[in-house]
């Protein structure tokens, strides 16, 4: 049919494959849940097919008030928020609750969306620079003021988006920099630690001395940056005692193993790899892992949902649901590349990206190589909320990609 031309079919094929998946692996967790999460997915498709008939442009032009709503509603849990598992990031309205955080993101991808399709935008000019980073910054700091550490590392997703549309890649290098320091600083010696940085930075002054411009600049900011990275290697540790006892157990389980920290933070790790483990190959059948059944992992249905995944459906299962993530992602980039509008284009990376930072933190937290903190598997983890959110912006980008493709410009 003529009108079915410019669907993506693959990626909103692969988008239901995922949600019907959740929902099965969800109720095997819990039935209830899993049978309220078929709700919150009807509930989901009902707001694409709105999204899907309204108008492309309605998102581009209305950009302004949601990136204002959702900064306000990110503010207004401070004095209305409840406290649910130790963090006051949802409204509650009867048995309903609500994260917005999960839709910030949405009105922060429209916004950074917007202003950088704009004709004046320019990333070698400062102003444009500052007001890109300010547009993430703002709720970026009050997420993280909430505190919800988890969030916040999603929105480092944008300055993929940025990357692509021109942000110098030495920024990225920066942060990867500062952040190996701080975790290795955590498990060698802070000394043996700044000794590295002097040989590593003096041995690159060595290769690249004739090739320098040697003046006060250059050799204050070379000293700077010295500095700098020892007082962090020194700072790290006593930054790590500063922190909550649960944020620091978490980050401590990486480098003492989850079976030192059994009866805390290392609780839901431990089991959540016994889970894995037990699948072997082909897993022990839907709804029979003994971990899932038992109810071992607390919160299984959210955040842990890949060990149920792992117990029931086995490596070959696994596989296939990372490959499914990752053709998914792979083919929102694809389509975000090919977009002739600037504005679906940086909406095509920021919605790739954000999943791709959810996928990565959650499937690396589950097996112990990234701390726990609280980030939902999109589409998987059970959820109004997240779900809804993910939905919004897949047919926002699909429809986007839609009306491209039947544009006759």
């Amino acid at each position: 049919m003529k009108w079915t031309e410019g669907i993506d079919k693959l990626g909103l094929g692969l988008y239901f494959l995922l949600c019907i998946f959740a929902i099965a692996n969800i109720y095997s967790v819990d039935q209830k849940l899993g049978e309220k999460q078929l709700v919150f997915f009807g509930i989901s498709l009902f707001v694409g097919l709105i999204i899907f008939v309204g108008r492309s442009k309605f998102f581009e032009n209305m950009a302004g008030i949601f990136y204002i709503g959702g900064v306000l509603l990110l503010i207004g849990l401070f004095p209305f928020g409840k406290e649910i598992l130790g963090q006051k990031n949802w409204y509650k309205f009867g048995s309903f609750t609500m994260q917005p955080v999960e839709f910030a993101k949405i009105s922060t991808t429209l916004m950074l969306a917007n202003y950088v399709s704009g004709p004046d935008f320019n990333l070698s000019n400062k102003k444009s620079l500052y007001t890109a980073l300010g547009i993430i910054g703002i709720p970026a700091a009050v997420v993280l003021m909430i505190p919800d550490v988890g969030s916040m590392l999603v929105f480092i997703a944008f300055f993929i988006a940025l990357y692509r549309e021109g942000l110098n890649g030495l920024l990225f290098g920066i942060g990867f920099l500062f952040a190996g320091v701080f975790l290795i600083s955590l498990a060698v010696n802070p000394i043996y630690v700044a000794a590295a940085i002097v040989l590593i930075i003096g041995g690159w002054i060595a290769m690249n001395y004739y090739k320098m411009s040697w003046n006060v600049i250059s050799i204050a900011s070379i000293v700077g940056s010295v500095l700098v990275l020892c007082g962090l290697a020194f700072g790290s540790p006593y930054i790590l005692e500063k922190l909550p006892k649960h944020q620091r157990e978490r980050i401590e389980v990486l480098y003492k193993g989850e079976k030192a920290f059994r009866d805390t933070s290392g609780y839901n790790l431990l089991y959540s790899k016994t889970a894995i483990g037990s699948g072997g190959l082909l897993g022990k059948g839907y709804r029979e892992g003994s971990v899932t059944q038992g109810k071992f992992v607390p919160e299984q249905e959210t955040d842990y949902i890949f060990c149920t995944v792992g117990e029931e459906w086995g490596f070959v299962g696994s596989a296939i649901l990372i490959l499914s993530y990752m053709v998914y992602i792979g083919r929102i980039y694809y389509l975000a590349e090919k977009q002739k509008s600037t504005f679906n284009r940086v909406f095509g990376y920021c919605f790739a990206s954000i999943l791709l930072m959810h996928f990565t933190i959650n499937l690396g937290m589950v097996m112990g190589l990234f701390p726990t903190v609280g980030i939902p598997l999109p589409y998987f983890s059970y959820g109004g909320s997240s779900l809804l959110a993910f939905s919004i912006m897949t047919f926002i980008f699909f429809k986007l990609n839609y009306s491209d493709k039947n544009s006759l410009v």
